[in-house]
């Protein structure tokens, strides 16, 4: 039976720290209480999903109902030689599940180590860091279809899993809710240091034996060194994604920008980190009375605790305006802005 929470603060279900209210709010712990979900009448208005709430700016208070992601369980459904196959809840905690592949020695997700949020967000936004994306190793996704009232399959090709993308944020935004991921990972670990700095990390750390977990605390230990702890300064991570541009608009730009950094992305393609551009323009370490850019990176707005979600919003864009009329180049954002 599901339980309706009526004008509930959502304060403590956004890493952003904005003070809004929901109208209605609802925690789904098994899948057996989503056929629940249609047929009540007064919430014509829609339904909103909501897992670790880390990747929303909320700008207003929410219409929807507002159904929290926590179901939970972890399992291994299928195995061979090289590869296993671990299924876990929608509800479960990425880091937590993370940590529980690393500790069972099953190889592809130690780079993707203390990302906040929750499993079933994991393919929304095709999380990725340090050289690793969700599409690497998702086998299989379990949704439950708020329109249809039914379960769905999605294989990783029916995801369409593109760079902090899927069909999750476009075709089917808001349509589905994630009950269950599928990962596979392998049985002998292919480890990738190459990016980000992990390798020096791991030479600061002492350690000269490759393991899952000497990478994941590698990559736990840069994390926490470059980005704000949600639980003391209001943020969502990364708030832009990098910039993907073609060869041609690359070397035009680094004709005026020689020491421009970039990753080429195959295809022709150059990916631009973001933070780059953004301390270029002079943001870095901006603030203005509650709200700000992180000192440590620029890809981060905080909420130093008592902003608001409009003046975050317009901060993000004057970011947009200046990077673009210094460099020719959009800014995406990547955290989902509500209202």
């Amino acid at each position: 039976m599901i339980e309706i929470e009526k004008n509930i603060s959502l304060l403590p279900y956004n890493t952003f720290g904005m003070a809004r209210n929901a109208s209605a709010m609802s925690l789904i712990t098994h899948e057996d209480q989503l056929a629940e979900l249609p047929g009540h009448e007064e919430y014509q208005q829609g339904i909103l999903v909501l897992g670790g709430g880390s990747n929303f700016l909320f700008t207003t208070d929410v219409r929807e109902w507002v159904i929290r992601n926590n179901i939970k369980g972890k399992r291994i459904i299928d195995e061979d030689k090289d590869f296993v196959w671990v299924e876990a809840g929608g509800g479960e905690v990425w880091h937590n599940f993370v940590l529980y592949t690393v500790q069972s020695g099953f190889g592809g997700l130690e780079n993707l180590s203390l990302i906040p949020g929750k499993v079933g967000a994991a393919p929304v936004q095709n999380i990725g860091a340090y050289g690793a994306e969700i599409k690497d190793t998702l086998f299989r996704v379990k949704a439950w279809d708020l329109q249809q009232k039914c379960f769905r399959i999605f294989s990783n090709i029916d995801c369409r899993l593109g760079y902090r993308d899927s069909i999750f944020k476009n075709q089917y935004k808001g349509r589905f809710m994630i009950t269950s991921v599928i990962f596979q990972l392998r049985k002998k670990p292919v480890f990738n240091i190459e990016y980000g700095g992990i390798r020096k990390e791991l030479e600061v750390m002492g350690l000269k034996e490759l393991s899952l977990k000497a990478v994941s605390d590698a990559v736990t230990r840069i994390r926490r060194s470059k980005l704000p702890d949600p639980a003391v300064v209001g943020n969502a991570g990364s708030f832009f994604k990098n910039p993907v541009i073609s060869s041609d608009r690359f070397g035009r730009l680094e004709s005026r920008f020689p020491e421009i950094p970039f990753y080429e992305t195959g295809a022709g393609q150059y990916k631009i980190p973001a933070a780059w551009l953004i301390e270029q323009c002079g943001w870095k370490g901006f603030r203005d009375g509650n709200i700000g850019v992180h000192p440590r990176q620029a890809l981060v707005l905080v909420n130093y605790g008592g902003g608001n979600g409009k003046s975050i919003y317009d901060l993000s864009q004057k970011i947009i305006l200046s990077v673009s009329e210094k460099f020719g180049i959009l800014l995406e954002r990547e955290v989902q802005v509500y209202g």
